[in-house]
């Protein structure tokens, strides 16, 4: 048993095992599941990056293209589009997602290279490996045709690349079969590599470039806290036109295809995901901040705008301050679930309630809420992939409903608690060796920026922190780096103290 847990290749195939469980059993679709295979089918057969729009092949730019390429690549190869071509989907997810789990255990062992010195990695790059592996939560999300998982897979390969950027400041040398990579690998091409890959990253999900944001802020303070600033002011301008070039190159030929198409200037995607000439329902938005912050109502409300009708009773009593303001919100429902279309006159109403709800309790509006956002963006079960309700209270009611939904349901809030407590155990512990604060900072921070970002938006998805899993669990498996790496770090440490 111990020489199995002891392998890679023994974690990889448990993690493989886990994957096609979901595969098998759960598999999933969604609404932007059938959006970017239409995408993907259209570009694949028509050579068009459009959607089907009153029947007619429309060229848009309302999804960013690396996931319906992924797809187009899995549709030619497979001879299958569609919903037809999922399982094959699905497989290449979980070769992304094992290829993630690698590179979160090689930034393990980076981070405790950073903090320690030259150490035996093994056994960090183990947990890590194992750790990320059995990781439901990222590996549910193989079993759907979102983005998660390629997201998730760039994401880590850019945080990865920034701390082999900060462990080159340090002058660490790199052997690959015996010869040195320092001539070759310098700084620079790293910055350029961390670019490149968070490039890739965007053109999957849009909100990458905040990691890049991150590591420019931090990296400028791990610069001038050293002094000489013109000269590390040169060598930081340098570290940021590589990384901001190389994130450029992979978004140029959607932004000249987006000129040339569209005449637009669209490095990234609409905002609102909206099609050309279509209502943004910038109201209906606002007023949605003033109040919604569970995933439910995003089903229940956020979700049916112009697609379906929304019941009043489902909207939660939260939003509304008085019965006046049910009456006004039930007044603006009615002409709209006639039509199932929000009309700009409507929009204008929710406008005017969410001034007036903001005017009331400001602090609601940019504090409060935000702040539940964010809690339930970390801390929801994230079950809905899976046949279950999510009901945990009351106690007995849901115990006595159905016991499994809510014993599966309270174990996986309680992985995410673990998680979240040992990734900060983790980060407080390589926060001790001051050669590793940067990575610290850099990981932490970028965890905070993507949190209170999406914290902001009105719809508050779960999945959108999967991104940062493969790194929290990284900082989680030094934890368990063992007693080799506490004694090595002890050994460092004195070595330290001699010099000094």
């Amino acid at each position: 048993m111990r020489r199995n847990f002891s392998s890679a290749i023994a974690a990889l195939a448990a993690g493989a095992c886990l994957r096609f469980f979901f595969v098998l059993k759960y598999p999933a679709g969604s609404g932007d599941s059938v959006l970017y295979e239409q995408i993907a089918t259209n570009w694949l057969k028509h050579h068009v990056y459009a959607m089907n729009v009153g029947g007619a092949i429309t060229p848009v730019d309302i999804r960013v293209p690396g996931y319906p390429a992924f797809l187009a690549v899995i549709y030619w190869l497979s001879g299958k589009t569609g919903p037809d071509a999922r399982f094959w989907v699905m497989t290449a997810q979980v070769v992304v997602d094992l290829l993630t789990c690698v590179v979160a255990a090689r930034l393990a062992a980076t981070l405790l290279e950073l903090a320690i010195g030259k150490v035996d990695r093994g056994r960090v790059f183990l947990v890590a490996l194992w750790l990320t592996a059995l990781c439901p939560f990222t590996a549910n999300y193989v079993a759907v045709p979102l983005t998660e998982p390629v997201a998730t897979f760039f994401t880590t390969l850019t945080i990865l690349f920034l701390c082999l950027l900060l462990l080159r400041f340090r002058g660490t040398t790199f052997w690959v079969d015996n010869r040195s990579l320092n001539l070759y690998l310098r700084e620079e091409w790293f910055a350029a590599f961390a670019g490149i890959s968070a490039g890739f990253g965007t053109l999957f999900r849009p909100e990458t470039p905040l990691l890049l944001m991150t590591a420019c802020v931090l990296l400028a303070w791990h610069f001038l806290r050293e002094g000489d600033w013109p000269k590390q002011w040169r060598e930081l301008i340098r570290i940021f036109a590589f990384m901001a070039g190389g994130c450029v190159l992979p978004l140029m030929p959607w932004a000249v295809r987006n000129a040339i198409t569209l005449h637009e200037a669209q490095f990234l995607a609409p905002k609102n995901s909206n099609l050309p000439g279509e209502l943004v329902p910038f109201g209906f938005m606002a007023w949605e901040k003033t109040w919604l912050f569970r995933v439910r109502e995003v089903y229940l409300v956020a979700w049916k705008l112009n697609d379906q009708p929304i019941n009043l009773d489902d909207i939660p009593a939260r939003a509304f301050d008085t019965p006046e303001e049910k009456e006004r919100v039930a007044a603006l429902l009615e002409p709209y679930n006639d039509e199932v279309t929000l009309t700009p006159e409507e929009d204008a109403g929710f406008a005017q309630l969410a001034r007036e709800r903001t005017a009331r309790h400001p602090l609601r509006r940019y504090l409060w809420l935000p702040a539940a956002r964010a809690f339930m963006l970390w801390f929801s079960p994230r079950i809905e992939l899976l046949p279950l309700s999510g009901q945990v209270f009351p106690l007995r009611e849901a115990w006595e409903n159905d016991p499994v939904d809510q014993t599966v349901t309270a174990g996986f809030e309680l992985l995410i608690a673990l998680y979240v407590f040992f990734g900060a155990w983790g980060a407080l512990r390589l926060w001790r060796q001051p050669a590793a604060r940067a990575a610290v900072a850099l990981i932490v921070g970028y965890i905070l920026v993507r949190t209170v970002f999406l914290a902001m938006l009105e719809t508050p998805e779960p999945r959108y922190m999967l991104v940062c899993f493969p790194a929290l669990l990284a900082l989680g498996a030094l934890v368990f780096a063992g007693k080799g790496a506490r004694k090595a770090s002890s050994a460092g440490e004195h070595r330290l103290q001699e010099a000094g």
